[in-house]
């Protein structure tokens, strides 16, 4: 069975792959279409996010058994014709739930205590301490909003902190000893801290605007380290600046590009979550560790094992 890589990963997965009787090509730099015109002579496709794998890709594709993406979301893939073409989609998410747990609750503790704003107000000869003072995770309620492998992750990380967890998601019955599952409505009234942890769909495309907002009975922190278009910028903007959202710590943006590798958009609305000093912004590094590129890779190898040989 002969598999492309498209992206670069752990190399684990040539290793252990080639070990098994697998031939793999790498190819990390091909344009979309240089490389529809090989993908004829695979049976699988290992990838991140670089080459968007859409209708047009999986027609050329007449030989893919396989299409394994090494994280967790599956936006880049048209899923639906993939799967009517008889191919098999895997991911990893498993790999890296407990990287984007532990940033989301890292982000969170630097912004109710102001910890970067301090350090650097010291580093630059500035003393203040009332000004500095912190809120405590203690007594708050934790609001998470998509109970999967990340949502899971963070409700157990928080278990030793005080806090009350809520969710809600779509699929039924999934409280557990870390969190107890909630209507949205009911998520809107009690939360003090809303963190998303969802795909993008067309369900989920802006689901955090100006109305979601204004529903929420507390002012609140706001956490994503989901997708950047779950939210729209400009609502949040808005809602910082009047003081309904008290602080936002974002690892995604409405502007990245699909690839995730750069922002392809810039506006005020960016300007002011760079500028602000009640929001923190890294660049799409929640699950992004040395652990878990290990681990996402190892996923994705037994995945293939189990499910494709």
């Amino acid at each position: 069975m002969k598999i492309l890589l498209l992206d670069k990963n752990h190399p684990l997965i040539t290793e252990q792959l080639s070990a098994k009787g697998f031939l793999l090509d790498e190819d990390f730099t091909s344009s979309y279409d240089d490389v529809l015109k090989k993908i004829l002579d695979y049976d699988g496709i290992i990838i991140r996010s670089r080459i968007p794998i859409d209708r047009n890709f999986i027609e050329h594709a007449k030989n893919l058994k396989f299409i394994a993406r090494v994280g967790a979301g599956m936006e880049n893939i048209d899923c639906e014709f993939a799967e009517l073409s008889g191919i098999r989609l895997i991911s990893s998410p498993e790999g890296n739930r407990d990287s984007v747990a532990e940033h989301v609750l890292g982000m969170l503790l630097i912004l109710m205590n102001r910890l970067f704003i301090a350090s650097n107000e010291v580093k630059n000869g500035i003393w203040k301490r009332e000004e500095n003072r912190g809120d405590e995770l203690l007594g708050k309620t934790f609001g998470i909003i998509g109970y999967g492998n990340m949502g899971k992750a963070v409700a157990k990380r928080l278990s030793g902190f005080g806090c009350k967890v809520i969710f809600h998601d779509i699929l039924p019955n999934l409280s557990d000893e870390f969190a107890t599952q909630v209507s949205l409505e009911e998520l809107k009234k009690e939360s003090d801290i809303l963190s998303l942890h969802l795909p993008i769909t067309p369900e989920t495309h802006y689901l955090i605007d100006e109305k979601f907002i204004s529903e929420m009975e507390k002012d609140f922190y706001f956490v994503n380290t989901a997708r950047g278009k779950n939210v729209k910028t400009k609502d949040l903007v808005e809602a910082i600046k009047n003081g309904k959202v008290k602080a936002a710590a974002l690892d995604v943006l409405e502007y990245e590009k699909s690839s995730f590798e750069n922002l392809e958009t810039k506006n005020e609305d960016l300007q002011f979550l760079l500028n602000s000093e009640k929001v923190i912004v890294t660049p799409h590094i929640a699950g992004w560790t040395t652990q878990s590129k290990e681990k996402l890779a190892q996923v994705i190898v037994d995945k293939i094992l189990i499910e494709i040989v």
